[in-house]
């Protein structure tokens, strides 16, 4: 089985979507990361994929996220969270 991989990723004021190399498109709301939901366009568009479109990188923002994390419906996992 082939590893979902990252080809292209754009932003809007509540969303990131992420454009994966099969053609699926995966929105993924920016409050399930508080460093991305809080940074500016600026920042957010400062990224990198990493491990050959497999993980998603913000140098500034001290952010990694795994595609196939986002794919299982994970969010930061280094946020607490209150109950």
């Amino acid at each position: 089985m082939n590893e979902a991989s990252a080809s292209k990723l754009s932003f809007d004021d509540e969303m990131m979507w992420l454009h994966l190399a099969d053609g699926r498109i995966l929105g993924v709301p920016l409050n399930y990361f508080p460093r991305l939901h809080n940074a500016t366009p600026e920042q957010r568009n400062n990224y990198i994929f990493s491990g050959g479109g497999q993980g998603l990188h913000w140098e500034a923002l001290d952010e990694d996220i795994s595609v196939e994390h986002l794919l299982m419906g994970h969010r930061d996992t280094t946020v607490k969270r209150m109950a």
